[in-house]
């Protein structure tokens, strides 16, 4: 079952807009106020229940005639990765990775700002600029980690997840788009399950996956994965 929470929140509800997933449907958001204080051990219990982050704002799907957005979380405690990823790993045991609090703004906003324009210019989030990034992954609740990744000194990649007491939380990542061979996306989520594994935590949050949508088919790769139907997470076969 996902977790209760027992005192009031005030949710807030956006109107109709495009759906940034599937072209032809309409979406609406609930978004907890933003004015509401929310330590990790709550935001880990709003993400139980199929929130998800984006800079300030805590939120999730609730459209009237679509249900195509499944949460999706890696059990960290039972994970193990198949022969891909252990090539992954093994491929990238050159790279560097370190966990920090702050990052060097100009640094990761012009590697943000690439992978943005290589890999998603047809996104929502084109054309990056430098407050957008700082508003989507710099302004945070206090409890966010950013998993860097160096080669020879050089920032290729970079890995945002929140912490919460018994859980990580993938909010975004961003990467070297020229280095296509290292596989960095799946890297940085082996990276995240394996940190949750030595922090003895049960789970890795991915967001939401949507069958329809090829860009989201990589969250079902890690196994095991579970599935919130309803108010139940359940284990995908």
């Amino acid at each position: 079952m996902s977790e209760i929470i027992t005192k009031p929140i005030k949710l807030l509800q956006s109107t109709q807009h495009p759906c940034s997933y599937l072209a032809d449907k309409i979406a609406t958001t609930v978004l907890i106020d933003p004015s509401e204080v929310l330590d990790p051990s709550l935001h880990g219990q709003l993400a139980a229940m199929g929130f998800r982050r984006s800079g300030v704002h805590t939120y999730k799907p609730k459209c009237r005639s679509c249900r195509a957005c499944i949460p999706t979380r890696i059990v960290a405690t039972k994970f193990v990765p198949n022969k891909s990823q252990k090539r992954c790993l093994k491929y990238n045991s050159d790279v560097v990775i370190q966990n920090n609090a702050n990052v060097n703004i100009t640094e990761h906003y012009s590697l943000y700002a690439r992978y943005i324009s290589e890999r998603h210019a047809g996104g929502d989030m084109f054309p990056p600029s430098k407050q957008q990034y700082i508003e989507f992954l710099i302004d945070s609740p206090g409890n966010v980690t950013y998993i860097e990744f160096r080669l020879d000194n050089r920032l290729i990649g970079c890995a945002v997840v929140d912490v919460f007491p018994n859980a990580l939380s993938a909010i975004y990542t961003y990467f070297d788009p020229s280095l296509s061979k290292r596989s960095l996306g799946t890297f940085a989520i082996l990276q995240q399950v394996l940190w949750a594994q030595q922090l003895n935590l049960s789970h890795v949050y991915l967001g939401y996956w949507i069958q329809a949508c090829n860009k989201m088919s990589y969250k079902v790769n890690y196994h095991p994965v579970e599935f919130l139907q309803g108010k139940t997470w359940v284990l995908r076969k």
